[in-house]
């Protein structure tokens, strides 16, 4: 499941993900939160709360998931994914690397950081 996090910067879009996420959380939370951001700004500031193993996504998920990444490619500035999975933490890190904005992991302790690494527009 996939609820919007409250009480974030105006700029900043977050998600908190638990136990199965579908491709329907994706179509009714994700993209519509993405949309209004760029709608908004022309750039997206996203937080992902990931509490929940990567393998409850189901494959719907993932293609919603992509769909959402290529469609707004060029609007993304910063990405920071808080999880205590220690490869996804990686994983994104490195992916900083080929994304056009920035990418960084974070364990659950930091969320805070996270937010506050969010909240500086570049």
């Amino acid at each position: 499941m996939l609820r919007v996090i409250q009480n974030l910067p105006d700029h900043v879009f977050g998600v908190r993900a638990s136990g199965e996420v579908t491709a329907d959380d994706l179509k009714n939370v994700l993209l519509p939160g993405l949309e209004s951001l760029t709608d908004r700004y022309n750039e997206i500031y996203y937080l992902l709360l990931l509490e929940t193993e990567v393998q409850n996504f189901t494959a719907g998920a993932w293609v919603q998931d992509l769909i959402a990444g290529l469609k707004h490619f060029t609007a993304w500035k910063k990405m920071a994914i808080v999880t205590d999975q220690t490869a996804v933490e990686k994983f994104t890190d490195a992916f900083s690397y080929i994304s056009p904005g920035e990418a960084k992991g974070y364990e659950i302790s930091e969320l805070q950081e996270a937010i506050d690494w969010l909240s500086i527009k570049k």
